[in-house]
């Protein structure tokens, strides 16, 4: 959708898919979902159908026009691995990003067992792209605990959790495997509280494992006020492996300034 996104993580979008359906408490207050439904029925607006899944072919070869090398958030208004979507569409998907070898993409999906058929099956050259980072998102122990599990089971070159919206205490997490994560909280006026307690454990496993941790917000009401800093710091970290994607096009910034990295 942009090619300057207002998400902390990345900064682009890309939506050759929109729209989608609820499969966990993590959807319930969907933010696309919402952004998507106030445009149901706007001739002309790409959201005149709402929040109904949707294919946009048209859209597929919008990263191959972007020359500056970026991270690029895949399908942030749906699910890559959604069981509406054909096996040769996300083919489709997978071509360009194999094409724009100089993007990093960043592929989150709450469908992780289609994901995990697909990477270890038919769609398994997909798994070996060096420029692809494909993520689940956790957000309570019965939901997003197998997800976490089932990534450690999918090939991939570059595996990273969403831990956003943190819903519960997640426990002990074993990350072996894993190349980055990021917390959240909820945010809206419908938004669940995330405790500061659960984020400090996820930031402990992360540092005794060696684990980038990226620290997104604590959400709610007011988000903007709530901020992002914890324990009086931002966490901005990202895998290595994104910079060195980017480092033969231009200097390792994100959004024009310095990212920090942890290999």
């Amino acid at each position: 959708m942009s090619d300057h996104s207002a998400i902390e993580w990345t900064d682009a979008t890309w939506n050759p898919v929109r729209g989608c359906t609820k499969v966990s408490p993590g959807c319930k207050h969907c933010y696309a979902e919402t952004f998507a439904e106030r445009f149901r029925g706007v001739p002309g607006h790409p959201f005149q159908d709402g929040f109904d899944l949707r294919l946009v072919p048209e859209k597929l070869d919008q990263p191959l026009r972007w020359q500056r090398p970026r991270k690029i958030f895949v399908n942030s208004m749906s699910d890559l691995f959604h069981e509406g979507i054909p096996v040769d569409y996300i083919a489709r998907v997978g071509d360009v990003m194999r094409r724009a070898s100089w993007h990093v993409f960043q592929v989150l999906t709450k469908r992780h067992q289609r994901m995990q058929a697909l990477l270890n099956g038919e769609l398994a050259w997909m798994a070996d792209l060096p420029n692809v980072a494909y993520g689940v998102s956790v957000e309570d122990r019965r939901h997003g605990l197998p997800r976490l599990q089932a990534l450690k089971a999918t090939p991939a070159q570059i595996r990273f959790l969403s831990i956003e919206p943190l819903l519960e205490d997640l426990g002990a997490l074993e990350l072996d495997g894993i190349a980055w994560v990021i917390v959240g909280g909820e945010s809206g006026p419908r938004s669940r509280p995330m405790l500061r307690a659960w984020v400090v454990q996820i930031r402990r496993a992360c540092r005794a494992q060696r684990v980038p941790f990226f620290f997104k917000q604590w959400g709610g009401v007011r988000k903007k006020e709530a901020g992002r800093t914890l324990d009086g710091r931002t966490y901005d970290e990202f895998p290595l492996a994104f910079e060195r994607r980017t480092e033969s096009r231009e200097n390792a910034t994100t959004n024009g300034s310095p990212s920090r990295v942890l290999g």
